[in-house]
């Protein structure tokens, strides 16, 4: 049973179409990456999953049953983007409030509460006031709280706003023990080199549809590219190469290494044969990756060329530039 499953999911704003019959699936123990631009349907997406709106066509199910059942959202955490703790409250009092809300027993929460916001670094402060914490601590506090019931589904939309380079990589260490204990999250956040790390698999929304769906190794694998280098002091034999019908040429930043193009249907098979037969020593060989980023910027400038660059104005002075 798929913890989320949404197909030929659509959603209407009046004439404006928020989600084009988008079909995704989120197994049990994944952490699964949302990514697309402003507007582009993510979060009408997780509205839909939590039941705050209603679908237009289409299906979306949590946990086997339909979108927005009351009792299957019992078993959601969820932190939002830019939420808002009133900030009179403390860490804990917070924590206790949402604790009741989630239907936690008093007794229950006076343990649990230390415990969660000790997962996420801030239990030296669980008694100061909100006011008093950084954009980092609130972001740690808001994902205590989607802990707080320990739910099978965690729901994140933007985690590490605001957060420091190392307490990314605490909350990213957390995430992984999370999903260690089975519990699957939901991610969504614009750090793609974040996701890259962390996510099992990642779909990319633009304009309400479905581009992009796989594994991070799936996604960043650039085919037809293989970098390779020779033992020291041996020289490649780009002609005999060429001859083949492969494109091979130095990489300027790298000495030593050779880059081989590879055309429509062909394999890196004949290219090693050749360097063996020559009694050449191949000492390494790995097929180009592109980072999660170069495939989301692809992606989009793909979907809609230059959508997103401003025009400058005219006369206006570049950024960076002098008067």
């Amino acid at each position: 049973m798929s913890v989320i499953e949404t197909v030929n999911l659509r959603k209407r704003y009046g004439p404006l179409e928020a989600l084009k019959g988008v079909s995704l699936r989120v197994e049990k123990g994944q952490i699964y990456g949302l990514l697309g631009q402003n507007g582009a349907g993510k979060t009408t997406l997780i509205k839909i999953l939590l039941g705050i709106v209603r679908l237009t066509d289409g299906e979306a199910r949590l946990l086997g049953e339909p979108a927005g059942t009351v009792h299957v959202r019992r078993k959601v955490g969820y932190l939002p983007e830019d939420h808002q703790f009133p900030t009179y409250h403390t860490g804990y009092s917070l924590m206790d409030f949402y604790g009741s809300v989630y239907g936690v027993p008093a007794d229950a929460r006076r343990k649990k509460i230390p415990e969660a916001l000790e997962l996420v670094g801030i239990a030296g402060r669980m008694h100061s006031k909100i006011k008093t914490y950084s954009k980092g601590m609130k972001q740690r506090l808001g994902i205590a709280q989607a802990l707080m019931h320990e739910p099978e589904l965690i729901i994140l939309d933007e985690p590490t706003d605001g957060v420091d380079p190392m307490g990314r990589k605490e909350i990213r260490e957390l995430m992984s023990r999370l999903k260690e204990k089975g519990h699957t999250i939901f991610l969504n956040s614009h750090l793609l080199g974040e996701v890259e790390l962390i996510c099992d698999r990642v779909a990319i929304l633009q304009r309400g549809e479905l581009v992009r769906e796989g594994t991070v190794a799936e996604l960043t694998k650039q085919k037809g590219q293989y970098r390779l280098r020779l033992a020291d002091g041996q020289a490649f034999p780009t002609d005999a190469v060429a001859a083949l019908g492969y494109a091979a040429q130095p990489v300027a930043e790298r000495p030593g290494l050779i880059e081989v193009a590879l055309n429509e249907g062909q394999t890196i098979d004949p290219v090693v044969k050749l360097l063996a037969d020559r009694g050449l020593n191949l000492r390494h060989l790995v097929e180009n990756k592109q980072s999660l980023e170069d495939v989301f910027m692809k992606t989009v400038e793909s979907a809609e060329p230059g959508v997103d660059r401003k025009k400058q104005r005219r006369g206006a002075r570049p950024v960076g530039g002098k008067d």
